[in-house]
C-alpha cells in the first residue's frame, strides 16, 4: 500500500470514473423512472449521496454496482414515499409522435417490448435491465442487488418467461 489509504484515494478515484459512468447511470436511471427529468433527478441524487457517503465506498471495488445500488435504493425509497402513479404517460405519448421512418413494423415491436419492460414487476426489471442492458454477469448483479445468484437466474428467466408470452399473444396489438 503506497503513502494514502484506499479512504484518502477514494475521492480521487471517484471523480476520476464517475464521468465514464455517467451514460450508464442515466440509462438506468431512465428504465427505472420512465421519464428523462425523473430519471436525470434520480443520478444527481445518487451522486449527491455517493459523495455525501464516499467514505463507504472502496476505491478497489467497483463504482457502477456501487452506484446503481444507490440509484435503486434511492428510487424505492422515493416509491414507498411519494407512492408515484401514472409517471411515464407524458412520455409515452412523445415517444408515440417521435417514432421514426424505419420499418414501421420493427419500430412497433421495439416499442411493445419496451411498454411490456416497464410493466414487469421492479424486481423483475431491475434484473433484465442488469443483465440484457448493461451487461453484468449473474455474479455481479446479484452483488450489486444484494441478492442471491439463483434469485438473479430465476428472476431474470421470470422476466423473460414474460415478456415472451406478452409480446408472442400481442405484439402488434395497439
Amino acid at each position: 500500500m503506497g503513502p494514502f489509504s484506499t479512504t484518502e484515494q477514494a475521492p480521487t478515484e471517484f471523480h476520476r470514473q464517475l464521468p465514464g459512468l455517467l451514460p450508464r447511470l442515466s440509462r438506468f436511471a431512465m428504465a427505472l423512472t420512465r421519464t428523462r427529468s425523473a430519471a436525470d433527478d434520480l443520478v444527481q441524487a445518487a451522486c449527491e449521496r455517493a459523495l455525501s457517503r464516499i467514505n463507504q465506498w472502496s476505491p478497489d471495488s467497483r463504482l457502477d454496482s456501487w452506484m446503481f445500488r444507490i440509484m435503486q435504493t434511492i428510487w424505492w425509497n422515493e416509491l414507498r414515499a411519494k407512492k408515484v402513479r401514472d409517471r411515464h404517460s407524458d412520455d409515452e405519448e412523445a415517444r408515440q409522435l417521435g417514432i421514426h421512418h424505419e420499418d414501421p413494423e420493427r419500430r412497433l415491436f421495439l416499442i411493445r417490448a419496451e411498454q411490456q419492460i416497464f410493466e414487469l414487476p421492479d424486481d423483475l426489471r431491475i434484473v433484465l435491465l442488469l443483465v440484457c442492458v448493461e451487461g453484468f454477469s449473474y455474479r455481479e448483479t446479484a452483488e450489486t442487488l444484494a441478492i442471491p445468484l439463483g434469485t438473479v437466474m430465476s428472476r431474470l428467466a421470470r422476466a423473460r418467461l414474460l415478456l415472451m408470452e406478452q409480446l408472442g399473444h400481442s405484439t402488434f396489438q395497439t
